[in-house]
């Protein structure tokens, strides 16, 4: 993939930054909030991207750090090190957070944005572990702050994709949650079945610690901590799994044929050069490759629905 940006990428960044300064509140002067909304905000310029990819690092440093301190060999030789390098990074990210909200000049819609949201809770376990020492290890949430890798790298393929894969989960949530509500009836049925049937001697003390065993048994996991003991249980647990590799294939031809339909609908119709009916250029094309006539606007089937 070519790094330097198309013509159209450069204009989905833009309405991108445009629709993103006025929900959170981009400054209008010229002092040092509007500085540092650009280069905290605004990925494309050379100070911002810069910005965002020390912060991907640091975000991967502080969690390299918590996973080897969690080891009790090398947290003996090195926890004081690792304690003062995760108070850094605390502080940092603390320190990056802060300005976030200074910038902008509606701060509450960036603290209860998604990405708002991540970076409070991404700071929040150590500050936490203050009091409850074992919250410690929670900071591996800060790895869903690199989700904002697409941004930085600018990978604007993925990241529509990204959005198309939403698209479609939001589409099929209708469906989803009649698939979900039917496995959670049979999971009851099944759990209580499996209570009548092997009973508190085999394991089974109550329903709920039998429907435990029916989520496993159904998603063919099995980890063996609770096992029929009577053949007709062993009859009824064969028939799950079955039933389990069944209820696989269901969420995936859901969600497939959502997917299938929506990247349907924003495929660009093909734009023929009114001059020599020439078809199948490209996206940002602006002249006919044939005759270089100028082409007529690209539309979409989606653009008329938005």
């Amino acid at each position: 993939m070519s790094q330097n940006p198309s013509r159209t990428d450069r204009y989905r960044w833009h309405a991108h930054n445009a629709r993103l300064g006025e929900y959170l509140g981009k400054p209008e002067d010229n002092g040092w909030r509007r500085r540092w909304y650009i280069i905290i905000f605004e990925a494309e310029t050379r100070a911002g991207r810069r910005f965002d990819e020390i912060l991907l690092l640091a975000i991967v440093a502080s969690v390299a750090v918590v996973m080897l301190d969690s080891l009790p060999s090398v947290h003996d030789r090195a926890g004081m090190l690792f304690t003062a390098l995760e108070w850094l990074f605390t502080l940092l990210f603390t320190a990056e957070y802060v300005m976030r909200i200074l910038v902008v000049r509606k701060p509450w819609r960036y603290v209860l944005s998604f990405y708002g949201v991540i970076d409070f809770v991404s700071i929040l376990p150590t500050w936490l572990a203050v009091f409850a020492p074992e919250m410690a290890y929670l900071v591996d949430v800060r790895l869903l702050r690199l989700l904002r890798v697409f941004r930085v790298l600018k990978l604007t393929i993925y990241f529509e994709e990204a959005q198309v894969l939403l698209r479609a989960l939001v589409n099929a949530r209708r469906k989803i949650f009649v698939f979900l509500g039917t496995v959670f009836i049979i999971t009851i049925i099944l759990g209580t079945v499996m209570y009548v049937v092997e009973g508190p001697q085999h394991g089974f003390t109550s329903i709920p610690i039998s429907m435990y065993w029916a989520v496993v048994t159904l998603t063919t996991t099995g980890f063996g901590d609770l096992v029929p003991r009577t053949p007709l249980g062993q009859f009824i647990t064969s028939m799950t799994i079955l039933l389990g590799y069944s209820i696989i294939a269901f969420p995936t031809g859901i969600i497939g044929a959502e997917l299938v339909n929506t990247m349907r609908e924003r495929s660009p119709k093909a734009r023929t050069c009114t001059h020599c009916a020439t078809e199948g250029h490209d996206a940002d094309a602006v002249f006919c490759k044939r005759c270089a006539t100028k082409l007529p606007p690209l539309s979409t089937e989606t653009a008329s629905s938005q």
